[in-house]
């Protein structure tokens, strides 16, 4: 047991099995009755916090705790270390995340200094968050946007929390990330085409769809991650992916994936046709996940997900993962990668795309949406405090 806080308020460390099913469940009813809040698919948040699970602890390490108020769970928080980020970045900074709290200042306050007492003792020197174990886990804490949809891969949080955190004194913005809501064209607009028409011919960059045997197997998921790997390691906080880490990614989402919505580009000048950019979707589990028993599968958890994933029983495609080698951005390989999407999209009769999280400044990927109908319809921020 870990107990911190003031006396009105309880902390515990929750270990085990049993102490993590007790921290995932708190979320569940925590949202139950928020029309905005979708589910968290439960076995992937078990797996995620699941240190014999997790890729991401051979170089992290965490603590999970719940808040308790008159014997009652009032809030929950994970901190976490990324010693791999840390050195990358040169700081010794604990992460917060999973964070959720009552409307109560003592709740939340309690919290957070359970985590900087733990980072203290771990030996860091500031604190920051949301955050988890790496980028491919939410971040950030929702600022605008409370009465949009939330999607299973963002954190959907009541507005009280960032009057909580922001009047705890000491934590400052440390970056924005905003999320886009693209309206599906009827027709690729002519922007993306022609350039895209144009940068196949002059630089003979060519569209790559997958088999499932390549991407598995073959070592095509392997180069989709690592492509990752070097086109985000400069954004904030990145943590670049291990070979453990990214064997795991093409498993758990690879293996499922409806190949018509991922799309690759080739470089044909090259003698193996080097992979330069790709484009990862799938359809939005929204829905479907609110049909569910808290995010399980069972019952009749499986079957809306699988008329979502097989039958595209939804409106609204995620748009999770894209990525360019940076010497092929100025080349427009990123039209090739749209045109070729969208063309999908319309088959499958998808009327929206959501826009995956997207620092606030990096315009480079902001600016591509400016040729759509495309609006911010949310905004997330990561917080940091010197210790």
């Amino acid at each position: 047991m870990y107990l911190c806080g003031m006396k009105s308020i309880e902390v515990k460390r929750m270990e085990g099995l049993d102490g993590l099913k007790q921290f995932v469940q708190f979320h569940y009813d925590m949202y139950r009755d928020c029309p905005y809040a979708v589910p968290f698919l439960y076995s992937e948040e078990m797996n995620t916090l699941r240190s014999d699970r997790n890729a991401a602890f051979e170089c992290c390490e965490a603590a999970y705790f719940l808040a308790y108020k008159d014997g009652k769970a009032v809030g929950r928080v994970a901190a976490i270390i990324n010693h791999r980020a840390n050195q990358r970045w040169q700081r010794q900074q604990v992460r917060f995340g999973w964070l959720d709290f009552i409307d109560d200042t003592e709740v939340s306050r309690t919290l957070l200094e359970t985590v900087e007492q733990w980072g203290r003792e771990h030996g860091m020197t500031e604190i920051a968050g949301p955050l988890g174990f790496t980028d491919m886990d939410r971040e950030g804490l929702l600022i605008e946007g409370f009465n949009e949809d939330a999607t299973m891969y963002i954190n959907y949080n009541y507005p009280y929390y960032q009057q909580h955190i922001e009047q705890l004194g000491g934590f400052e913005k440390d970056n924005d990330y905003m999320e886009y809501k693209v309206k599906v064209p009827e027709v690729v607009p002519d922007k993306f085409h022609k350039i895209a028409q144009m940068v196949s011919k002059r630089y003979n960059l060519q569209v790559r769809k997958f088999t499932r045997q390549e991407l598995l197997n073959g070592g095509k998921g392997r180069e989709l991650f690592n492509i990752v790997n070097a086109t985000y390691k400069d954004l904030y906080g990145y943590s670049q992916l291990s070979d453990r880490q990214i064997n795991q990614l093409v498993d758990e989402y690879i293996k499922i994936a409806d190949l018509n919505l991922i799309t690759g580009i080739e470089d044909w000048n090259t003698p193996d046709h080097l992979l330069v950019g790709f484009g990862i979707t799938f359809p939005s589990f929204t829905a479907a996940l609110r049909k569910t028993r808290d995010g399980r599968m069972l019952p009749f958890g499986w079957w809306h997900l699988l008329r979502t994933l097989k039958w595209h029983k939804t409106k609204v495609v995620d748009l999770l993962l894209i990525g360019v080698l940076p010497e092929y951005r100025a080349k427009g390989a990123n039209s090739l990668i749209f045109d070729d999407l969208i063309q999908w999209f319309q088959r499958y009769g998808f009327e929206y795309a959501e826009a995956m999280p997207q620092m606030e400044s990096n315009e480079g990927v902001r600016s591509q949406w400016q040729y759509l109908d495309a609006r911010i319809h949310r905004r997330h921020r990561c917080y940091r405090k010197s210790l």
